[in-house]
């Protein structure tokens, strides 16, 4: 049965810093972190395996490692390497560490994004499942004593209502997995009402039918919400919306890839925001990470992967 935790007294930084101090609780898990050939991407494994959060697994170009790592100041002693001429081929050596078992995530190095997740993709990957791959950005805001769930800012640039619909499942099953219980979730778009020349407007108002009828399950959907009447109890009132979700909203679905990213990156330059992010819908967790990233965000999307994967495998075995 998951554990519902409670966010009574949580801050910005405490829910980030309890998450990764319950994940170096539960032990370090094997990731491997592909192409880590730049210094920011080393950075960011050994932090997270200094604080017993990661066990990197370094997939790349030893020489080019070992360079990296000098230039920045890092040591990789204690980190196993395993060889990979092409960051192309480091992927597919990943991929085979996890079909061993010996690692439980991937992360993403110094490659492209576009690179490592086009080997995930491919058919003979085997890390598909039956669900669309999504990105989900954990975001904790100054005065709000709960985290936000964004989602999708980084992997699907327009979806179409059944790819929204995995999108969705996809941020209710890390909510429950990371021990928030079912969610209250708000299918965002510009205005609250029904309008069929904004198209989001209708993809919402179809997510809330499906929760309805079961095809969503885990969590209380309501949609369309602008983003102040999802967020805000206040302007929930003065709108007049009486759901369980208005003005109390934990997962965001943005209508597409431009208004995620516009909303996350506005929460973490103008809010202050701290934020760690996870792609779901393989079989393993994916960390990726941006070169603006700094130490504290790497860290804290460690954890929040390290925690998911610990999930996944006990369902597992279960």
């Amino acid at each position: 049965m998951t554990t519902v935790l409670s966010t009574a007294s949580c801050t910005r930084r405490t829910i980030f810093d309890g998450m990764i101090a319950r994940a170096a609780g539960l032990g370090a898990v094997p990731y491997a972190i592909v192409w880590p050939c730049e210094g920011h991407a080393l950075a960011g494994a050994i932090e997270a395996a200094r604080h017993g959060v990661l066990e990197p697994v370094l997939v790349g170009d030893p020489a080019l490692i070992a360079s990296a790592a000098q230039e920045a100041g890092l040591s990789v002693a204690s980190c196993r390497i395993v060889e990979a001429e092409t960051p192309e081929r480091a992927v597919q050596v990943a991929i085979g560490l996890v079909h061993s078992g010996e690692v439980q995530g991937l992360a993403k190095g110094s490659l492209h994004t576009d690179t490592l997740m086009h080997g995930v993709v491919a058919q003979e990957s085997g890390l598909r499942t039956s669900r669309r791959m999504s990105h989900v950005f954990m975001v904790t805001v100054a005065g709000r004593t709960d985290p936000l769930f964004v989602t999708d800012a980084a992997i699907n640039i327009t979806p179409d209502l059944v790819t929204k619909q995995h999108i969705v499942q996809n941020a209710i099953d890390l909510h429950h997995g990371l021990g928030y219980g079912a969610p209250r979730v708000a299918i965002l778009s510009a205005v609250e009402t029904i309008n069929p020349r904004i198209q989001g407007t209708l993809d919402a108002a179809c997510l809330s039918k499906m929760a309805e009828r079961g095809e969503i399950t885990g969590a209380v959907l309501d949609g369309p919400l602008a983003m102040d009447g999802a967020v805000d109890p206040q302007a929930a009132s003065i709108k007049k919306l009486t759901s369980p979700v208005a003005g109390r909203a934990q997962i965001l679905v943005v209508p597409d890839l431009e208004a995620g990213n516009i909303v996350v990156k506005a929460l973490s330059f103008l809010g202050q925001a701290s934020s760690g992010g996870i792609v779901l819908g393989a079989k393993v967790p994916i960390l990726l990470t941006s070169r603006a990233d700094t130490i504290e965000a790497r860290l804290d999307s460690a954890a929040l992967c390290a925690l998911y994967a610990r999930h996944l495998k006990s369902l597992s075995v279960a």
